[in-house]
């Protein structure tokens, strides 16, 4: 027989589940036993630490805005096109009009594999 698991025990493995996981918990649960998880009870399942985590979890879409290219302007230019798909005037607008978004409504890892290019090539960069 397994060991009964203690509510810390059970939220702690609950923590570590992802929204989509937690998610797909819920409906097999509700599935096996015949329930529906009010929003309280969803709450409740998702344990103190998952407020935090949501929270972090529902910005899903970054920007990366660059707000100087400092002093080694051609390379910030070169980044900002093989980041995104504009000619090289249009880069260039967009290096000499800062700070101005090189990337809108992108994930996570994304915006940093971006934001460290344009740091690499001298730039200032922001992600909100």
């Amino acid at each position: 027989m397994m060991a009964k698991l203690s509510q810390e025990e059970l939220l702690a493995q609950f923590e570590e589940l992802t929204l989509i996981e937690l998610s797909e918990f819920v409906k097999a649960f509700e599935e096996k036993f015949d329930v529906t998880a009010a929003a309280p009870v969803a709450a409740a399942v998702a344990g103190p630490g998952a407020p935090a985590a949501e929270a972090a979890e529902e910005q899903d879409e970054f920007d990366v805005i660059l707000t100087g290219a400092g002093d080694k302007k051609i390379q910030v230019i070169k980044v900002v096109r093989e980041l995104t798909s504009l000619g090289l005037k249009e880069a260039k607008d967009l290096v000499d009009g800062t700070p101005k978004p090189v990337l809108e409504k992108v994930d996570k890892a994304a915006a940093d594999k971006a934001a460290e290019s344009l740091k690499g090539a001298g730039a200032s960069v922001e992600v909100k």
